[in-house]
């Protein structure tokens, strides 16, 4: 007989407990998060100032705390759209609203790396920013556009958490950040202007292939 089976036994029952009360400590914060004032607005407009909050730091050249700020603004931009359908307080309103502000908030973000990079005299790494913000806006308005054309259009790889992984690792390993002899900003900056072009580029062609198909029908039998 194995002397370890009961030990193994009590181990996946020690488990199976710490899994049901993790699981009841993650409703029970849901359900109270659900039954607070708290509304997905509100979550929008704290990814805003997280965001505002790592421009500025930017333009002080604090690029890890910077980094920080950017990533917690960006998980509430993550977050108000899941808890708005999670709680039912979601509104038409609060999701253009919450489109919006994203494109802002990763706009200002960028403009105050174009800046930093323009002070230092960058000037390639400043013209990469204004690439990577008009490539930004584009992989959302042809996504929006093909969407108001019934179209599903999900395509590319450079989605907004995508960019935002992109974008938190240049900051939080920029030159001067603290954390080693590191610049992979102006990198960052470069492999999202790239990927946001082609992005836009993919879904520009995945519409257009959508939209033939559909306009040429089904064969003639």
């Amino acid at each position: 007989m194995d002397s370890s089976a009961p030990s193994r036994a009590r181990g996946g029952r020690r488990n199976g407990r710490q899994a049901r009360s993790a699981q009841e400590l993650r409703s029970y914060a849901r359900d109270r998060l659900i039954e607070s004032r708290l509304t997905p607005n509100a979550i929008s407009a704290a990814g805003l100032v997280g965001n505002l909050i790592a421009a500025g730091l930017v333009t002080q050249r604090l690029f890890f705390l910077a980094g920080i700020a950017f990533i917690l603004g960006s998980t509430m931009d993550t977050l108000d759209g899941r808890y708005s359908r999670m709680s039912g307080k979601g509104t038409l309103f609060g999701a253009f609203l919450d489109s919006t502000l994203d494109r802002i908030e990763e706009g200002i973000v960028l403009a105050a790396v174009a800046g930093y990079f323009a002070a230092v005299g960058d000037d390639f790494a400043a013209a990469m920013c204004v690439i990577a913000v008009l490539g930004s806006l584009m992989v959302s308005y042809t996504r929006a556009r093909a969407e108001a054309l019934g179209v599903e259009c999900k395509v590319g790889l450079a989605t907004r958490p995508v960019r935002v992984v992109i974008l938190s690792v240049g900051l939080v390993f920029a030159k001067g950040a603290g954390l080693g002899d590191f610049e992979l900003l102006a990198p960052a900056i470069y492999v999202i202007a790239a990927l946001t072009t082609l992005t836009a580029i993919q879904r520009v062609w995945h519409v257009k292939n959508e939209l033939s198909s559909e306009t040429a029908g089904p064969p003639e039998l």
